[in-house]
């Protein structure tokens, strides 16, 4: 018996071809994505804003590009190394934003998926403990606190998104681990603002003190 099986098989290789071949240029650019993207925050942390906005206008066109080969393959384009690699990219443009308190900006400035963007969003409010932290040991209790309530609105919000984790990529998890470092940060903050009353009622203390005298 005739068959059209050999047609079908060749077109379907060759469909195949050009999916390994998105695939792989997809890999790559996310890898790159990443990197970038940590590199992005690392300059943050060192306060060296024009560096860390540089390379972050570098991952969203990395994304862009990562985006563009996968498209034609929905197979693909939603696989989780995509996902992950925007997900970096939207903690990195969010703990700028933070740190600078300007607006976030929005899953379609940055062209990530919904889920990419929650949890990236989540991401970002633990990252920026490390900021928090530093600006306790500077002694810049306003600053310190501003970012925790930011931290704390990020947490409020996301964990209303209650859909299965299937769909939402981990959220819940990624929601658990930021609960317990926004409780590590609230408990830091009251310490340092604690020490820092004690340190003021003592030099107010010396100076009247030595008045006396």
């Amino acid at each position: 018996m005739k068959t059209n099986w050999e047609t079908i098989v060749t077109d379907l290789k060759g469909r195949a071809q050009k999916m390994h071949e998105g695939r792989e240029v997809g890999l790559a650019k996310c890898r790159i994505l990443i990197q970038t993207s940590a590199k992005c925050i690392r300059h943050i942390h060192r306060n060296q804003f024009p560096e860390a906005h540089s390379l972050l206008a570098d991952a969203q066109r990395i994304a862009t590009d990562a985006r563009t080969a996968l498209a034609p393959f929905p197979e693909l384009y939603y696989a989780g190394f995509l996902h992950d690699a925007e997900k970096e990219m939207v903690e990195a443009a969010a703990v700028l934003a933070i740190i600078e308190e300007r607006p976030y900006p929005s899953p379609l400035e940055l062209g990530a998926g919904v889920m990419s963007y929650l949890n990236g969003m989540g991401e970002a409010a633990s990252e920026v403990r490390r900021y928090c932290l530093d600006e306790m040991r500077r002694g810049n209790l306003p600053k310190a606190e501003a970012i925790l309530q930011q931290m704390e609105t990020i947490y409020d919000d996301l964990i209303t998104f209650d859909f299965p984790d299937a769909m939402t990529g981990g959220l819940r998890r990624t929601c658990d681990a930021l609960r317990a470092v926004i409780e590590r940060t609230r408990s830091d903050l009251t310490a340092t603002v604690s020490q820092q009353a004690l340190v003021e009622e003592l030099r107010a203390t010396r100076i009247r003190l030595e008045s006396s005298n």
